[in-house]
């Protein structure tokens, strides 16, 4: 029933991709490209930390995407769109949580007596965990885009931003599943 549903999801997305065609911060094919990734992993069955780095970057890639919208409409205060952003994340993630749900240990013993918060076993739900990260990977990609523009003399590639947007996705959900 749940793939059925990533299914359609992934059929509308796509849809809408190619009907939109106005362009922001984050563009419909950014956003279209990290939801059917997303959709593709959990379908392929990786961890859930894999899949909550894609749906963290399709959450907040939406929201920055249709708080770039809005404020060319109307802007009403500073950081509107990375207020609309972080809502949209919030309200993309938090849903999905249970559909995804994977808490796993993570002993840390760096120093001290054992339950110290230095030697102590956390439990950590890794689909949030990987949203975060998925979230952080898209919010740092313009600026990396820009830096490796400007050591290119001011040249880019085709579709540069949305390469090294999900380049940086794929490679640290693979890190993740090669180490885990």
């Amino acid at each position: 029933m749940l793939k059925k549903i990533l299914l359609l999801t992934g059929i509308s997305l796509a849809i809408n991709g190619v009907l939109v065609r106005a362009a922001a911060a984050h563009c419909p094919l950014c956003t279209l490209g990290a939801g059917a990734a997303a959709l593709t992993a959990s379908w392929l069955g990786v961890s859930s930390f894999s899949v909550g780095i894609f749906i963290g970057a399709f959450g907040l890639a939406v929201g920055l995407w249709m708080g770039g919208l809005l404020k060319k409409k109307i802007n009403i205060f500073p950081y509107q769109t990375t207020l609309i952003g972080v809502i949209s994340f919030i309200t993309t993630v938090w849903p999905l949580k249970s559909f995804f749900y994977d808490n796993t240990p993570l002993y840390i013993s760096l120093f001290g007596d054992y339950g110290s918060y230095f030697n102590r076993t956390y439990y950590v739900d890794k689909f949030i965990v990987g949203s975060v990260l998925g979230a952080a990977i898209l919010w740092i990609t313009p600026s990396l885009s820009k830096k490796l523009s400007s050591a290119r003399n001011g040249k880019t590639f085709p579709y540069q931003g949305i390469i090294i947007c999900f380049l940086l996705l794929t490679l640290s959900a693979l890190l993740f599943e090669i180490l885990a």
